[in-house]
């Protein structure tokens, strides 16, 4: 598909979903997952220390891997997210993300759904209580109770929030455009949630590289900043 007649796709669709991963945060300077240069290549064992069994066996080595590896508390959206948040304001977009870094919040996105939870959204496992993430940041204890604090964070080994899949479905059955970006859409359940899109829906992938799916789809090779760049809100 030509990327000026997927950018007018966007520009005349009414009911848009954007599912996105790593791939969109990438210009802001957070490394993804999977590539070359990504988390899971630099750490054998990310997949573990992101786990709620570490959690558990090693609670302040957990944090310490968090704090080291994941958060980059002075990252900017940029215009991938600029631009879907302004499809999303005007009432005509919603966006499912994987993606726990919070860009997609401070761009001011609506109907936003945080499938995985989000990093800066912490709570003492303890009292409750929501606490700044800039607390967190600083120690892994809550100061009025000392007990643990940790992010609203989905881990290897714990449940999507049912309200989260449940939010995903209901803008996927109204959807018209289905947009996939950002993401090699092979993490389950997410990837999952394209089989109960409103089926007269469109689907469209904007990557660089040939994606491989089991669905019937338009391909957008395309740099994701230079497309979003070219699309008009």
């Amino acid at each position: 598909m030509k990327v000026t007649t997927a950018q007018e796709a966007l520009q005349t669709a009414q009911h848009i979903v954007f599912m996105t991963g790593a791939g969109v945060s990438t210009p802001s300077g957070i490394p993804d997952y999977r590539s070359k240069n990504g988390l899971y290549t630099g750490h054998h064992n990310a997949e573990y220390y992101l786990s709620h069994a570490y959690l558990a066996s090693d609670p302040e080595g957990f944090y310490h891997y968090l704090k080291e590896n994941l958060y980059y508390p002075d990252a900017k959206p940029n215009v991938i997210h600029q631009k879907m948040a302004a499809l999303t304001q005007q009432g005509r977009a919603g966006v499912i993300t994987q993606n726990i870094d919070n860009l997609y919040q401070m761009a001011g996105t609506k109907n936003l759904v945080e499938f995985h939870g989000n990093l800066y959204q912490i709570y003492c496992t303890k009292c409750g209580q929501d606490v700044p993430f800039q607390d967190y940041l600083k120690a892994p204890y809550h100061n009025t109770d000392q007990g643990y604090l940790r992010p609203k964070v989905v881990l290897y080994d714990e449940g999507i929030a049912q309200q989260n899949v449940d939010r995903s479905l209901k803008l996927l059955r109204q959807a018209d455009l289905v947009v996939i970006c950002g993401t090699s859409f092979r993490v389950y359940p997410f990837a999952g949630l394209i089989d109960y899109r409103n089926s007269a829906a469109k689907v469209m992938v904007i990557n660089e590289e040939p994606l491989q799916l089991p669905f019937e789809f338009e391909m957008v090779q395309a740099n994701a900043v230079d497309f979003f760049e070219g699309v008009t809100v």
